[in-house]
């Protein structure tokens, strides 16, 4: 059974899904930078599309499974800033973010400097910061 698709993306770009994040999403062309990376991570987190999560996260620290689909408590993720992209080199960069989400109707938020490593003409998921 196919998921709903909302019409417009839900990293807060203010377009389309597939004039945005959806591209990514769908394989349609890699992201072209960190942020861009980030926002489709967090379009797929809201949509629970654990098969790009995964591909998109470094192979040294991806998990086996994420089991979306699974969560007892599933977060309802319902917005996203982001704070700032910093480009380090060509291969290395960080996206500092707040993402909000709702679970049993309380509210909550995510916090996190994100990095990021383009191998192969490629951005992934490597971790927070510390």
């Amino acid at each position: 059974m196919r998921k709903p698709v909302p019409a417009a993306c839900p990293c807060g770009s203010g377009h389309a899904l597939e004039n945005c994040c959806g591209r990514y999403l769908h394989g349609a062309i890699p992201a072209p930078d960190a942020e861009a990376l980030m926002r489709s991570r967090y379009t797929a987190y809201a949509l629970r599309e654990e098969a790009y999560l995964l591909a998109t996260w470094h192979a040294s620290t991806r998990p086996v499974r994420l089991d979306l689909e699974q969560e007892a408590q599933a977060p309802q993720w319902i917005g996203l800033k982001v704070k700032s992209h910093q480009v380090q080199d060509a291969h290395h960069a960080s996206v500092d973010f707040v993402a909000r989400y709702r679970v049993n109707g309380r509210a909550h938020k995510l916090e996190e400097l994100s990095r990021f490593l383009k191998e192969d003409g490629r951005w992934y998921y490597v971790s927070a910061a510390t």
